[in-house]
């Protein structure tokens, strides 16, 4: 493969985002993003956004935090996290893929890319292989409609997509994980 391969997520164990302190990074990333807004609430998604970047996932722990850090209820934080599919609610495995499910991507063949990944990875959307290793979820749009189909592993893009072209990314990933 040309590219360099997408480094795996630092997952936070459950037991480690139970009962969460912001520490001083956390809270000076959190005083930069409310300085942008004009109050709490319009600055919930990108604090959100933050603590799945240093977690990976968002504990109920995750979200008291941030509930309490911006003065908001935790019934309404939970409320926007579970909405917004872009965030994840239990522990990802260390590659997560997001596959394109729209119209466009499916045109392009996602639906024969979902089958195989399926079968390959040995589970559905929503879940995690048994190592830990893969998460696979659907999505709607990657913003990406010229490279489709097209998914997205962790931070990373990857378009035009065959079944072949995601077994070498796959084996590539796996290799990785043993070494």
């Amino acid at each position: 493969m040309s590219r360099p391969q997408t480094p795996p997520l630092k997952v936070a164990p459950i037991d480690s985002v139970t009962d969460i302190r912001f520490d001083e990074a956390m809270e000076e990333r959190i005083s930069k993003i409310l300085k942008n807004y004009p109050n709490s609430q319009a600055a919930l998604l990108p604090t959100l956004w933050e603590c799945q970047k240093e977690w990976s996932w968002l504990s109920p722990g995750i979200m008291r935090a941030v509930a309490e850090r911006l003065e908001l209820s935790p019934a309404f934080v939970e409320g926007v996290v579970t909405f917004y599919t872009m965030y994840q609610i239990k522990p990802p495995g260390k590659y997560l893929f997001q596959v394109c499910t729209t119209l466009s991507c499916q045109l392009c063949g996602a639906g024969t890319l979902v089958e195989h990944l399926k079968k390959r990875l040995g589970i559905d959307f929503g879940q995690t292989t048994s190592d830990g290793l893969f998460t696979l979820v659907d999505v709607q749009c990657l913003g990406a409609c010229g490279e489709g189909p097209v998914i997205q592993i962790n931070d990373d893009y990857y378009g035009h997509l065959t079944p072949e072209s995601l077994d070498e990314i796959l084996d590539g990933l796996e290799k990785e994980a043993k070494a």
